[in-house]
């Protein structure tokens, strides 16, 4: 058993290592959105289930020789693939809209065939040892391997990112593949069928006890096998999009909800399971409340990230539990055994499809987090309810109790997407995430706004009244550190103004004759509500373009064809809800800044941030690239509907700064110092506050 133990739990380890190696390395590439984790996950889950099927038929329609002779044939080509980093031709040229199928394809090429045979160990080597040990349970193993891959997300933000860069990583990883595709040829050879008269048991030692007839698993229970998992599955994706999208797309929140998913796996896999229907059952109805109230509270307020994220944790641990737990109750005999993992991965690929596909092109806001709770509720009522020895259930006061407990959650979920779309003027969602444009205030009077939010993040403000509607409003009104350094600028001549991040277009209320302004944006959707639903940009006295894509690209793009910009300022802010797109905030993005601006240009970054710390990390790549910073902080202003703020200006010491820029701002000073964040190495597990 040992060496079966052995394979699979390198094979487990390598499976879920190369998950936060392989996304790190791609999320720059498009935009450093949360949707990319979301889009790698399905494509997994979707390798996932090939794998398992592939597994099933394996062991269906091959003789034992030739399973052997094929899979190892198979391992020996994969290597072909390797070193498994992507190649950057497969970098977007310009702007992509829907950038999932371009991601799927690059990770298919990239990883595709390794991680098809990492995804075959599992359930063909606990059939092979099934069949070896005519008979034995294997369902330990597969306990084994979760344990492996949990260890495997553990130790990535805790070992591995921050003591290697992306380079490293993905080294190491082809090289323990390349040894792993050794051990596991190794297991095929010796996992012929032994002789039948000298089988014993291979823990005990005992003589095998003749299998009485196996009565094959009824249609329902094929059902419960696929949407348990599915359910499960749904919940994971939704709870880190949730996650992810409101404060970093990082390993770290990739990691943690994804552990916790292996962690009930390994929990209720393992022997006679650590699952039990008393307490789990009363403790899912308080995490399935718990969980609705929140989202519903984070709506209209910020949930501190000390309660979020430990709230939702074990909000998905405890409904991990019931549905794995129930799962694992329905586990078959071991003849059946590749049927049901192939339906387990079906409904975790199934989960996938449904928030990574389908709910970005189909819904117009991410409602898949809240509609899984009444989801979850509704298939443990029904799955509960099937079990003849739980007699309470199927009874009228069982029926009732769950039906009226289900019923109340859903009602709060309605009410709560009723709210979400009565208080909107425009609704939309695609790959880069929910957008909404509401309208507050008294109708008519002056004080009326209109607001663009990018999950629970005000993304620009607008007056309506057409006597208030050009004055600069939230984060970029005069007194915030972007608008004193575009003032500073034009105190002289017409100026040129770059903007990563176009919101509602607020900073065009600055443009003046003469001036020009060159917004870079990634996602078409703010580019036509900026357009359609806002004034800014169509009131702008100055020229005006936008470019579409990613900013880091685009500016390279523009370099590489001889267009430098010539800025005279250059403000970063290009926050997708309170996320940070990482690959803009590294030492070469820095220098690729102050390629594109005037030798006394400023560089303007915005790094207010309800959960991360970015001072940090702008001191350390001041110092690397010799330039000198100030910080400007400004408070909140309510009647003038500004927003506290903290921007760093950045420019060269050879200019300096003066006047405004100078007695308004302070030292850029941090008692924290990171090590210094470049395209190959960064880490924002260091900087959570």
């Amino acid at each position: 058993m040992i060496l079966y133990a052995l394979t699979i739990v390198v094979s487990a380890f390598l499976l879920f290592q190369v998950q936060p190696v392989i996304a790190k390395i791609i999320l720059p590439w498009f935009g450093g959105s949360a949707a990319v984790w979301t889009t790698c996950l399905l494509f997994f889950q979707m390798v996932l289930l090939l794998g398992y099927l592939y597994s099933h038929a394996v062991i269906r329609y091959l003789k034992p020789r030739a399973q052997m002779l094929l899979h190892a044939g198979l391992l020996l080509v994969s290597v072909l693939a390797l070193p498994i980093y992507p190649n950057a031709s497969w970098k977007p040229t310009g702007a992509v809209a829907e950038p999932t199928l371009q991601i799927l394809g690059l990770l298919a090429v990239t990883i595709g065939l390794p991680y098809f045979l990492l995804s075959t160990t599992g359930p063909l080597l606990q059939a092979w040892y099934s069949r070896r040990f005519h008979g034995a349970m294997p369902y330990r193993l597969y306990a084994l391997s979760n344990a492996g891959s949990m260890f495997a997300l553990i130790s990535y933000p805790a070992l591995f990112e921050p003591s290697f860069t992306t380079h490293q990583q993905s080294g190491m990883w082809s090289w323990s593949y390349g040894l792993f595709v050794a051990l596991c040829a190794f297991t095929a050879f010796k996992s012929n069928p032994a002789p039948v008269d000298t089988l014993r048991q291979p823990e005990t030692g005992a003589d095998v006890v003749p299998q009485a007839a196996v009565v094959p698993p009824a249609a329902k229970t094929y059902w419960m096998w696929l949407l348990l998992p599915a359910v499960a599955s749904v919940l994971l994706l939704a709870i880190t999009t949730h996650l992810s999208q409101n404060v970093a797309a990082i390993p770290f929140l990739w990691v943690l909800p994804l552990s916790i998913y292996l962690l009930s796996f390994i929990l209720c896999f393992e022997g006679e399971g650590w699952y039990r229907r008393n307490p789990y059952l009363q403790l899912l109805a308080v995490a399935l409340g718990s969980m609705a109230y929140a989202v519903s509270v984070d709506q209209t307020s910020n949930v501190p990230i000390k309660v979020m994220i430990p709230l939702f944790a074990m909000g998905l641990f405890t409904c991990c539990m019931v549905c794995h737990g129930e799962l694992a109750r329905l586990k078959p005999d071991p003849k059946y055994l590749t049927h049901f993992y192939l339906m387990m991965s079906a409904g975790g690929a199934l989960g996938g499809l449904l928030v990574g596909l389908l709910a970005p092109h189909f819904l117009n806001a991410l409602y898949e987090m809240p509609v899984s709770l009444v989801a979850c509720a509704a298939l443990v009522s029904y799955v509960l309810r099937q079990d003849t020895e739980l007699k309470w259930i199927r009874r009228w006061p069982g029926v009732l109790a769950t039906g009226v407990l289900t019923l109340a959650l859903a009602g709060h979920v309605g009410w709560q997407i009723r709210q979400m779309v009565s208080g909107s003027r425009v609704l939309v969602r695609n790959f880069y995430g929910g957008l909404k444009v509401r309208d507050s205030g008294d109708k008519g009077s002056l004080e009326e706004t209109r607001t663009l939010t990018h999950g629970t993040i005000n993304h620009g403000e607008e007056y309506i009244n057409i006597a208030r509607r050009d004055l600069a409003t939230t984060y970029y009104a005069p007194n915030p550190g972007v608008g004193i350094a575009i003032r500073e600028k034009q105190k002289g001549r017409a100026v040129r103004i770059g903007v990563i991040g176009l919101g509602t277009g607020t900073t065009a209320s600055y443009g003046r004759l003469g001036d020009y302004i060159r917004y870079y944006e990634i996602n078409p959707l703010v580019l036509e509500l900026a357009r359609k639903e806002f004034f800014f940009l169509a009131d702008c006295k100055a020229k005006l373009d936008v470019a579409m894509g990613d900013a880091r690209l685009s500016l390279e793009q523009e370099l590489k064809e001889g267009h430098p910009q010539n800025f005279d300022v250059l403000a970063v802010d290009a926050f997708s809800s309170d996320s940070i797109p990482v690959h803009l905030l590294t030492k070469e993005a820095m220098e690729l800044y102050f390629r594109h601006l005037r030798p006394d240009g400023i560089l303007a970054v915005h790094i207010s941030n309800r959960y991360l710390n970015l001072q940090p990390v702008l001191q350390g790549e001041v110092l690397a690239t010799q330039k000198i910073a100030r910080v400007v902080d400004t408070e909140d202003d309510d009647t003038q509907d500004v927003f506290g703020a903290t921007w760093v200006l950045i420019t060269s010491p050879a200019t300096g700064f003066s006047g405004e820029t100078l007695t308004s701002s302070g030292p850029l000073e941090s008692k924290n110092t990171v090590r210094l964040w470049t395209d190959d190495y960064s880490n924002l597990f260091k900087i959570l506050k």
